[in-house]
């Protein structure tokens, strides 16, 4: 009976641990790219925002995300007021303002995050397989709504889309199939 009840611990936890996206730093990201090429889609948020407390409770447990996220993407949480380091095409980037004592509060803005233009939060921002800058989006997302974004990305797609017509277009094609 022990055995069972082991081996179905083991089962469940290895079902769980499968339904979470494999976060990561941006330093980390980047050294992962060097030795397979694949995209960083990166979650910007602040630990005051509620907005970025949804995303990581609706959005970034959707089973279908979380597939897609960890076998397409080096997906990576950045802490958009937070104070760590990050070395980004030869440019260290810091937040020399961060206030440790307000941990829990709006902070100073993180040089990165200034550096990528970054005005709200939550912000998802993409990079190419060589750590270039593709764009950011800026807001919660559902599974659904992030699903277009993720697969555009993903596929290349957005470098055909250059405007608003062939964008409209590609919206009204585009058949999701992450269930919510």
């Amino acid at each position: 009976m022990r055995y069972i009840v082991v081996l179905f611990l083991l089962v469940v936890t290895s079902v769980i641990q499968a339904q979470e996206i494999k976060w990561m730093t941006m330093g980390e990201a980047l050294a992962a790219q060097e030795k397979e090429p694949r995209k960083i889609i990166m979650d910007a948020y602040t630990v005051w925002c509620g907005p970025c407390k949804l995303l990581d409770k609706n959005t970034f447990t959707n089973p279908d995300l979380v597939n897609f996220v960890n076998e397409n993407y080096y997906p990576v949480k950045f802490n958009a007021e937070g104070a760590e380091e990050i070395n980004y095409k030869g440019e260290v980037y810091s937040n020399p303002n961060h206030d440790p004592a307000r941990a829990t509060r709006r902070n100073s803005q993180h040089h990165f995050a200034s550096a990528l233009g970054l005005q709200g939060y939550p912000s998802i921002v993409f990079f190419d397989e060589k750590g270039g800058f593709i764009q950011p989006i800026v807001g919660y997302f559902t599974a659904q709504q992030l699903e277009i974004y993720l697969k555009m990305i993903e596929n290349d797609d957005y470098k055909t889309l250059i405007t608003q017509e062939a964008w409209q277009s590609y919206q009204e094609e585009f058949v999701g199939t992450f269930k919510g």
